[in-house]
């Protein structure tokens, strides 16, 4: 107490607060929080920072990483490469231009095989004298079954490099391979997961051993 009777700076009892603590609150009581409690520990925002992945002297990831940024023709041979390679990932750029890689050979058969069936219609058909069209045909359309057989064979030596491709680029998200699967049956999933983006945590599946 003052000598006026009014109170003095200080705790009630008179004593005074330890140095550096404010008036009136309790010894050990901060303002604010804790150390630790809002800010993470030391190093913790980049735990889940992976390497950087490797490149040749021509700026080409090895075929065990994913190649973020790839070009068209690199994506189309770069997926013959990886043939049956279920390890790793796919960036977005490998899956999606290998996507219009082969839609662009897919029509091309098409319009092969459309033009050579029609061409072989065209050529064996006539017209009597009543204007009725009548089949002239001996024998198969030889051209339009040749094309026929080897776009059913391209589509054959793409099923396993297929398949590969969209396990890989489920596991760039960070999605187990088989997750892929959903996509064979439901057409709309591949579209979603082509369209996922990146995640570094994905690499826990790359196989730099296997090269």
């Amino acid at each position: 107490m003052t000598t006026g009777g009014e109170p003095g700076w200080g705790q009630p009892d008179g004593q005074q607060p330890p140095a550096g603590q404010p008036a009136g609150q309790p010894y050990g009581q901060q303002n604010g929080p804790q150390y630790g409690q809002t800010f993470p520990p030391y190093g913790q925002p980049y735990a889940q920072l992976q390497p950087p992945i490797p490149v040749g002297p021509d700026g080409t990831p090895p075929l065990w990483a994913p190649w973020y940024g790839i070009g068209f023709l690199d994506a189309a041979t770069r997926f013959f490469k990886k043939y049956a390679r279920f390890d790793g990932r796919a960036s977005r750029s490998e899956f999606w231009f290998w996507a219009l890689a082969n839609g662009l050979v897919n029509l091309v058969f098409l319009g092969a095989y459309l033009v050579a069936l029609f061409s072989w219609i065209a050529a064996n058909t006539s017209t009597d004298a009543y204007g009725v069209a009548r089949s002239d045909a001996v024998g198969p359309p030889v051209v339009a079954l040749l094309i026929g057989g080897v776009w059913g064979l391209w589509w054959l030596a793409t099923i396993v490099p297929s398949l590969a491709l969209g396990w890989r680029r489920v596991h760039d998200a960070n999605l187990a391979g088989p997750f892929w699967l959903i996509a064979l049956f439901v057409g709309i999933a591949g579209i979603v997961f082509g369209a996922l983006e990146s995640n570094p945590a994905g690499a826990q599946y790359d196989r730099p051993d296997l090269g």
